[in-house]
């Protein structure tokens, strides 16, 4: 319980910290008037319309500190409390172009997002644990060699390769799923299982060769040679003891992956049109949406603090060494 807590409270500083950062690189670096020049285009011909711009979206306040303003309004009405300090209890404000809040939009998207990316994740995991479980027991095999060399080739290609070619293939020269869209119920399955199947093909090279070197440590431990001089079956040799001890540099890996269930696949979602959080902000980075932008880096940052925790927090039930800790 006390490292629980301990965790919490290393998360909260840090949180804060985080916000700090991002308010910083999108306020001190690149100023309110930068940002509204950017935004406005050729239209930004005067000093006038820059300033009306900014008004609107309540980028004219102080960065800090309002001095025109009393009691606590000194430190409410600045951009820092209006468009950065109010995203750690979920206030993000309105998109710079559309003027529409941005929370509901997030909510909207987060479904096909998880639709797409947690059928990618377990999918990935269960192909990419099952090969390379398979290829360490048969270490330095014809089997062995195949797989390795399959898996630099897979990381060689580019994921818009495996997109484009089976865009054409399956949509557009066999028919077989559509290749773009999105729709919720059961016509899911139909616009999802392209994506997802290349979105396993693009994770399965880099996957099996991390798995296989944990798994090829784990294996040459002195509890391996004992569970088979004691004649246990190989699969449960593998499945059971093997697996179990190699949990720990599995689950490191959790914060990405965990990152990427609610973010959403950039390319994936941009190039299949799937309405998700991937497609929301590869749109605001080309409408030049700082606003949006600015959200989904925090909460991408957000994110992935919170998997570090759940990370930590998920060894006290597979390593007993860190409840003696």
């Amino acid at each position: 319980m006390h490292y629980i807590i301990r965790r919490v409270l290393y998360f909260i500083p840090t949180l804060f910290s985080v916000n700090l950062f991002v308010f910083m690189l999108f306020f001190v670096v690149n100023t309110p008037d930068h940002i509204a020049k950017q935004a406005l285009g050729e239209k930004a011909s005067t000093p006038e319309m820059v300033q009306r711009w900014k008004e609107a979206r309540g980028y004219a306040l102080p960065l800090f500190f309002n001095r025109d303003s009393k009691g606590m309004g000194c430190l409410r009405d600045t951009i820092f409390y209006q468009k950065s300090l109010k995203m750690l209890w979920g206030d993000f404000g309105v998109s710079d172009m559309t003027l529409q809040p941005i929370g509901p939009e997030i909510l909207r998207r987060i479904p096909p997002s998880l639709c797409l990316t947690f059928s990618v994740f377990l999918a990935s995991l269960f192909f990419n644990i099952v090969i390379a479980m398979l290829v360490s027991a048969n270490r330095n095999s014809h089997y062995d060699f195949g797989v390795q060399l399959a898996c630099v080739f897979l990381m060689s290609v580019s994921s818009l390769i495996y997109i484009i070619t089976a865009q054409y293939l399956f949509g557009k020269v066999l028919h077989v799923v559509p290749v773009s869209g999105f729709l919720p119920g059961k016509e899911m399955f139909r616009f999802l299982v392209l994506p997802v199947a290349i979105g396993i093909l693009g994770n399965l090279g880099s996957g099996v060769r991390f798995y296989r070197t944990l798994f090829l440590e784990e294996m040459g431990r002195d509890y391996v040679r004992t569970a088979r001089a004691k004649g246990l079956p190989e699969g449960k040799v593998l499945f059971v003891h093997v697996l179990k001890n190699a949990l720990i540099p599995i689950l490191t890996n959790v914060p990405v992956q965990l990152l990427m269930l609610i973010m959403g696949s950039l390319l994936l979602e941009n190039f299949f049109s799937i309405p998700g959080m991937g497609g929301y902000t590869i749109s605001a980075i080309n409408a030049q949406d700082f606003a949006v932008v600015r959200t989904m880096v925090f909460l991408g940052s957000f994110l992935y603090m919170v998997g570090l925790v759940l990370t930590d927090l998920s060894y006290c039930l597979v390593d007993p060494r860190v409840k003696l800790v």
